[in-house]
């Protein structure tokens, strides 16, 4: 992969999980029955950072639980990856998701079936009251139909592009990149 250009450096991604941080304790009533759940890799720090910042700059009355999702097994795909396998990793949900609201978190929403997949994952975990959906980046080129409800950037991409979000917790870096196949 080539990289093309950097879009977003480390200010940039602090003020979009800013944004999204502020529209979640917006758009929700109360903060009291929420968790976040991030999905493996990125969105698992991400979801740490959105916690982080609702407890740190606005509601310090209550820290925000977060949990992790591994949805290895609820791909697709999984007969497209079987030369180098599946990476399998343990989802930890801290406590139980029945009757709460939870935002699921990742990187980039691109085709929508990694949150297909989450979707499925945490459903075997219970039945929440809600489930909304938080993405860095939402890149379009949809095959289901699913959208995010908290965006930090619209990107329009070509099909031989790829937006690459790196995160110091991950990456050493705080960026988000667009790179040509």
């Amino acid at each position: 992969m080539k990289l093309k250009s950097l879009l977003f450096d480390e200010k940039a991604v602090s003020r979009a999980i800013m944004r999204i941080a502020h529209e979640i304790v917006e758009r929700n009533e109360s903060v009291d029955n929420m968790m976040l759940v991030g999905i493996k890799t990125r969105g698992v720090p991400l979801a740490q950072r959105l916690s982080d910042f609702i407890y740190n700059k606005i509601e310090p009355s209550l820290k925000l639980p977060v949990g992790t999702l591994d949805i290895t097994f609820y791909r697709d795909d999984l007969t497209k990856i079987k030369e180098r396998g599946p990476v399998v990793s343990d989802s930890a949900i801290p406590e139980s998701i029945e009757g709460k609201t939870v935002i699921l978190v990742d990187d980039v929403i691109f085709t929508g079936r990694t949150v297909r997949a989450a979707l499925d994952a945490l459903i075997a975990f219970g039945r929440p009251a809600k489930i909304q959906l938080a993405e860095m980046v939402d890149r379009g080129h949809r095959e289901v139909p699913i959208r995010a409800d908290y965006v930090g950037k619209n990107i329009p991409t070509s099909k031989n592009e790829v937006i690459r979000v790196k995160l110091a917790e991950t990456d050493g870096v705080d960026a988000i990149e667009i790179c040509e196949l």
